[in-house]
């Protein structure tokens, strides 16, 4: 079988496209190259959707932990303690137990003028559920970056828009929410490559590949068994995350000099990538 013809087969097949059995004798580094970055495809989609949703929860929790009311402060400041105080790991086995236990059938909901039934099902499912431990997680972990910005924004840049005339949703939104951007950007990058990197423990976490269609980490733990040499996969694997990364990297830094527009080349701040190998 030639390369072509492989990646026709496999390229999509973490997705239920192509064949739907795995090699099992004669791999070849074309298998195993196309398997892995066909999984690689939900490492994106649950990193992607995790860190597009969480932005925004994010946002939200750092608003309330700043907030002097004690009703919104305590719960953020409770949500933000528990997902970073928690390995990550485990987060995943207690999310998937939860709504294993969950009926089956469905939630009746009443609604006092009528009854609906929140289906369950789909919640033990990889693409839902280890979805939502991610979002969860991420928006902890970019809640506090946040907030640290939030409170490292210049008292003079406030007073000066109150002196402009802008109060509230107005200052926030041309004033406070682009500082706390452009000063917390460096930080959330950083988490934005680790939130990638974290998904590699979706199906080694609880959560089963449903008809073998796992992630990268997935196939390249596959073929490892499969070859017993795991000197060929898992660099692979690293190889495609470390041109994710840089892709990252890319698109973040543009968005970094976007948010630093209005300040001279030469003040603008640097993106320092610092990988994080313990959370």
């Amino acid at each position: 079988m030639s390369c072509v013809q492989t990646i026709q087969d496999y390229g999509l097949r973490a997705l239920g496209v192509g064949e739907r059995l795995l090699p099992r004798a004669d791999i070849t580094l074309c298998e195993q190259f196309t398997l892995i970055g066909s999984g690689l495809i939900w490492n994106v989609y649950f990193g992607a959707l995790a860190l597009l949703s969480g932005f925004f929860l994010a946002t939200g929790l750092a608003l309330a932990k700043n907030s002097r009311y004690r009703l919104l402060r305590k719960p953020a400041e409770w949500f933000i303690f528990i997902f970073r105080g928690s390995p990550l790991f485990i987060q995943f086995f207690l999310a998937y137990e939860t709504f294993v236990l969950l009926p089956r059938s469905g939630i009746e909901i009443n609604l006092l003028f009528t009854e609906i039934t929140a289906e369950t099902r789909w919640l033990t499912r990889a693409w839902a559920g280890a979805l939502i431990v991610l979002f969860l997680n991420t928006a902890a972990y970019s809640a506090e970056i946040f907030y640290g910005a939030l409170r490292s924004v210049p008292k003079g840049d406030v007073e000066a828009a109150e002196a402009y005339g802008m109060t509230g949703r107005v200052k926030f939104r041309r004033v406070v929410w682009p500082t706390m951007l452009r000063l917390a950007w460096p930080a959330y990058t950083n988490e934005a490559i680790f939130l990638f990197h974290a998904t590699t423990l979706v199906f080694f976490s609880g959560f089963p590949a449903w008809q073998q269609r796992g992630d990268a980490l997935y196939y390249a733990n596959y073929f490892a068994d499969k070859t017993f040499n795991p000197f060929i996969p898992y660099p692979i694997v690293a190889g495609y995350f470390i041109a994710l990364t840089l892709c990252i990297i890319l698109v973040f830094g543009a968005i970094n000099r976007r948010l630093n527009r209005h300040l001279h080349p030469a003040a603008r701040p640097r993106l320092r990538i610092r990988p994080q190998i313990i959370r």
